[in-house]
């Protein structure tokens, strides 16, 4: 694997050329429908991986000088070769659950299972029924796939979407996901790294930076006390020492950690309130959209036990496009190439029910009755809590689902009148009040590429104050925040760089929230009425409230209904002939 990747550039021939920095040949290709003469073409800041002391070369450091008559090299992209994940152990894990689908014995019956809610989850169930040779219909209320990573088209043929999807190297599931249907060339990897911006320090980044030559968790740790303008030594070893229960205690400590705020465990191990304000409000609101007075100390235990136990486990992707296309259509087309079926504009009004409580179909709100050996609910916890039958409610299994709500979510599209110089090919973490993280996914995204004006896509957080606020005025308030973060780039007022048109994409519940004392209310994928199973991140798996957590649920659930197969078969036939009575 390369260490440095491959940065592409262009001359003044227009032409796009990739210089494999470790071997230093050099290819042509098309890359962008890039025009000859473009000057400026990005502004990267710092590249440097390691600091002032340990040094690798950084991509401007390849540029050759400007000769008479022809125009320097400018950076364009970072290309980074896909990180070796195959061999890790989670990986393989994750690689033998998908195996056990295809290999399992054809059904001499396959099952019909209706599944409501085309997001990841349902997703995910269909797609693993499918290869287990059973015959799922995939049921979405919209008139798009997707869920949480839904996205829309403009008018102008540019896309809006739900939220920023960061797919990491520790999401060993969604990576065995794009392995599984051939496009594991649509995640663009970025640098190993993790962005801050600086508010006290209007226009800089600081930056955690994995090297690639040590091991996991060397090279988190080596990140961490590498940086030396977020956190000082003493904060930095007062944390340390507070984090080692959590080193040595594994997941059962991390587990008990549940009943405890960020804030509150951050106090209790003697770590500074400063260390909190520095990075875990950062990561807080990135994780859950939260703060850490709120989030459960779990969460953040487990992503840490996640991207630094992994080499690549931090190390971030952006799809080339958006994920209705990009990621859920290949799902699509995988499921109706094996029989199965995926249906759009079909919102489920009502779980009716049989006598015994089993679900006798799902009511449709064209009318139409959908009737299977098996149904499954892929939604939302907040729309099942809506759709739940009242003879439920009073079961524990469904009762806990109460404590279980979605947090409110704003995602903002700015498309602005020029090229921000002062972003990166990453993602970033804004530091703000009310922003959460941000990209130029106008730099980060091929298909949102643009030579000359930059689109800012920021997940607006906390939002539950702002949900019910006009788009207007969510709008102003980033740019109030955006100012401060880039003033000399900017301006609240407009005057510097100007908006051309914006989008703000309200999702009222999201994620479920997840406050102290939420893990013994999730539920897990077979439900106590026969037939009828759950799917979705808020479900019991070992993942957060992610796209990684979803994938994993569908497989879960897929793996229950397998499990229960006997049972479903059987139980098909009797209510057959219970209706011909």
């Amino acid at each position: 694997m390369s260490l440095f990747g491959n940065v592409s550039a262009i001359n003044s021939s227009g032409k796009c050329i990739v210089m494999n920095l470790s071997s230093t040949q050099i290819t042509s290709r098309d890359c962008f429908k890039i025009t000859s003469g473009q000057k400026d073409v990005l502004s990267f800041g710092c590249c440097d991986a390691m600091g002032n002391r340990l040094q690798f070369p950084s991509a401007r450091s390849f540029t050759p000088r400007s000769k008479k008559n022809v125009s320097p090299l400018k950076v364009v992209c970072v290309d980074y070769p896909r990180p070796d994940l195959d061999n890790t152990s989670n990986f393989l894990e994750a690689a033998y659950l998908s195996s056990t689908f295809r290999t399992s014995p054809r059904p001499s019956k396959p099952l019909k299972i209706v599944i409501a809610g085309a997001g990841l989850a349902g997703l995910s169930t269909a797609k693993y029924l499918a290869d287990a040779g059973h015959k799922p219909i995939l049921l979405e209320a919209r008139d798009v796939l997707g869920g949480k990573v839904a996205a829309w088209k403009d008018d102008d043929g540019d896309w809006y979407e739900t939220g920023l999807h960061i797919f990491f190297g520790a999401y060993p599931n969604v990576q065995n996901l794009f392995g599984e249907l051939g496009i594991n060339d649509r995640l663009q990897w970025k640098e190993h790294s993790m962005i801050f911006a600086m508010p006290n320090k209007p226009g800089e980044f600081s930056r955690f930076d994995f090297p690639d030559v040590l091991p996991a968790p060397l090279n988190g740790i080596f990140a961490i006390l590498r940086n030396n303008e977020m956190l000082t030594w003493p904060e930095k070893v007062k944390f340390a020492i507070g984090l080692l229960p959590a080193m040595l205690g594994g997941q059962a400590y991390v587990e008990a950690q549940d009943g405890l705020s960020v804030q509150d465990w951050m106090r209790k191990q003697g770590i500074p309130d400063r260390v909190t304000t520095e990075v875990f409000i950062a990561m807080s609101k990135a994780l859950n959209f939260i703060n850490p007075d709120e989030l459960s100390m779990q969460c953040i235990l487990i992503a840490l036990n996640r991207f630094l136990q992994e080499k690549h486990g931090s190390k971030m992707a952006f799809l080339d496009g958006s994920p209705p296309e990009r990621l859920c259509k290949p799902i699509v087309d995988h499921i109706e190439s094996l029989g199965g079926q995926v249906r759009v504009n079909s919102r489920i009004q009502k779980i009716e029910l049989n006598k015994d409580g089993t679900v006798r179909n799902f009511l449709l709100s064209d009318g139409n009755v959908l009737e299977a050996d098996a149904y499954v609910f892929a939604t939302p916890v907040d729309i099942l809590k809506l759709l739940l039958p009242e003879e439920w409610k009073p079961i524990p299994y469904f009762k806990k689902l109460e404590k279980l709500v979605g947090v409110p979510v704003i995602n903002v599209h700015i498309w602005f009148d020029r090229k921000l110089k002062n972003t990166y090919d990453h993602l970033l973490f804004s530091r703000s009040p009310l922003l959460s993280v941000y990209a130029d996914m106008s730099v980060t995204c091929k298909e949102y590429y643009d030579p000359n004006k930059s689109m800012l896509e920021l997940v607006f957080a906390p939002a539950e104050e702002w949900i019910s606020r006009s788009d207007t005025d969510i709008i102003d308030a980033t740019m109030s925040e955006l100012s401060r973060l880039f003033p000399d780039e900017i301006a609240a007022d407009q005057s510097k760089a100007k908006i051309l048109k914006y989008k703000v994409v309200k999702t009222p519940r999201s994620v479920y929230k997840t406050v102290p004392d939420c893990e013994p209310c999730r539920p897990l994928q077979r439900s106590p009425i026969q037939g009828f199973y759950l799917s979705g991140d808020y479900t019991k798996q070992k993942y957060l409230a992610s796209m990684e957590g979803a994938v994993l649920s569908g497989k879960f659930c897929a793996q229950a209904i397998l499990q229960d197969y006997e049972m479903l078969a059987t139980r098909g036939e009797v209510v057959a002939e219970a209706s011909l009575v």
